[in-house]
C-alpha cells in the first residue's frame, strides 16, 4: 500500500507479540519485525498477559513505542488485579529506567498526527 502511494506521511505499524501461533516475544522477533518496515515508521509492539510490562522494557530499548492496559493483560502482578492506572504507572516506571520520557497526550497526538478527540486542549 505504502509502494502503491496509498499512505501519505509516515505510516505507523504495531506488532503483537507472543500470541498462540503469531510472532514470539523475543528481542530476535522484534528487531526482524523492526527490519521489515520503512525507515519512516512509526512503530510499536506490545506483549499479553504476563509479557506485558517485560514487553515495555524490550520495545523502548529498540526504539519502539510501547501501550498498556486492561485489553491485553488484567494482573499487574501474580495474583494482583491491575487498573489501567496502575499499568501506566508501571509502564513509566520502566521507561524512566532507562531514561526515556514518555510523551504528553498532546505530543503524542502530534507525533502521530492524531486530532484531540475533547476537541480543545489538553487536560
Amino acid at each position: 500500500m505504502i509502494e502503491e502511494g496509498l499512505i501519505d506521511g509516515d505510516p505507523m505499524f504495531q506488532f503483537c507479540l507472543g500470541i498462540p501461533w503469531g510472532a514470539e516475544n523475543d528481542p530476535e522477533t522484534i528487531e526482524y519485525l523492526k527490519s521489515r518496515i520503512p525507515e519512516n515508521a512509526h512503530w510499536s509492539a506490545f506483549g499479553i498477559g504476563k509479557m506485558q510490562l517485560p514487553t515495555v522494557r524490550k520495545v523502548a530499548q529498540r526504539g519502539g513505542n510501547v501501550r498498556v492496559g486492561l485489553e491485553d493483560n488484567i494482573y499487574l502482578r501474580k495474583g494482583v488485579k491491575a487498573t489501567n492506572e496502575a499499568l501506566v504507572e508501571e509502564a513509566k516506571r520502566i521507561l524512566a529506567e532507562l531514561d526515556i520520557e514518555p510523551l504528553t497526550p498532546a505530543e503524542a497526538r502530534e507525533k502521530f498526527n492524531l486530532r484531540n478527540p475533547h476537541g480543545k486542549g489538553d487536560k
